[in-house]
């Protein structure tokens, strides 16, 4: 049985190709490239002269039979513009196809934007969300950017430079003005890595140019509220104008959050 190989390959720098994406390069029967004029120069680069075929987003129906038939006949790799496969890519539908037909599915891992974007970011990596690439009508953005409101991990999306700006001030205005780290062109000759608010991201990007990674920070748990001086003060007040204690404790409890429990010992402590 023959089997499909998943092979990432650079996101930018050619050099951060694995030699085992090599080796698998050069000894599958076909590449199946998402962008066959980028695949060529990695190719060139190494001198690898296997076969290549594209499979993109507007070819993926009407090649899918195709090359569902090649893998029958031998191993193939499966390659995207950049980075691992089958994240926002059409790969994801060659591979669930093979995996149905009892193809072997195997990953080659190496370069992913999302990771690497991640990392570099200063924001929490224990737990994320990926987004893909924010939709482009404003509308179904903010509808994407609310469904991970909540969300206490960080998020990561893609975007393109001419809408970035738009997708900068949903983002403020949905999610708020939390940190952001904007990674543009990473690994490329122009990399840039800017980290901030989302305020001042919007402020730096005026002429935004390459492609980017949003790494977002999550919903922040609201601090525990504290008993301050002007909340004790405020007490003291209410308890020399004669207002009782259940009620005096009860609103100021609404108005702060804080503990009944906490704001009756405080209360006790008064003249």
């Amino acid at each position: 049985m023959s089997t499909l190989y998943v092979v990432a390959t650079p996101i930018g720098n050619l050099e951060d190709v694995t030699l085992r994406a090599l080796r698998c390069l050069r000894e599958v029967k076909l590449i199946i490239a998402e962008d066959t004029r980028k695949t060529k120069r990695l190719l060139t680069t190494y001198d690898i002269k296997t076969p290549l075929t594209s499979y993109h987003e507007y070819s993926r129906q009407a090649k899918l039979d195709y090359l569902l038939r090649r893998l029958e006949e031998g191993d193939a790799a499966l390659v995207s513009e950049a980075g691992t496969p089958g994240i926002s890519d059409p790969g994801y539908d060659l591979v669930v196809a093979a995996s149905e037909r009892g193809i072997a599915v195997v990953p080659i891992p190496g370069p992913s934007v999302v990771i690497s974007a991640l990392v570099i970011s200063g924001l929490p990596t224990d737990r994320f969300s990926y987004l893909g690439f924010l939709p482009h009508r404003a509308g179904e953005r903010r509808r994407r950017l609310e469904s991970v409101a909540a969300e206490k991990g960080t998020v990561v999306a893609l975007e393109s430079p001419h809408r970035l700006l738009a997708a900068l001030k949903d983002i403020q205005a949905v999610l708020g003005d939390r940190r952001i780290a904007v990674c543009r062109e990473l690994t490329k000759i122009h990399e840039e890595v800017f980290r901030g608010k989302v305020s001042q991201a919007i402020a730096h990007f005026t002429e935004p140019r390459g492609e980017f990674a949003l790494v977002i920070e999550g919903r922040r748990e609201a601090g525990k509220p504290q008993l301050t001086e002007d909340i004790a003060r405020k007490l003291q007040e209410m308890h020399r104008s004669g207002i009782p204690a259940k009620e005096a404790i009860a609103q100021v409890a609404r108005d702060t959050g804080l503990a009944k429990r906490e704001l009756y010992r405080a209360w006790l402590k008064k003249d």
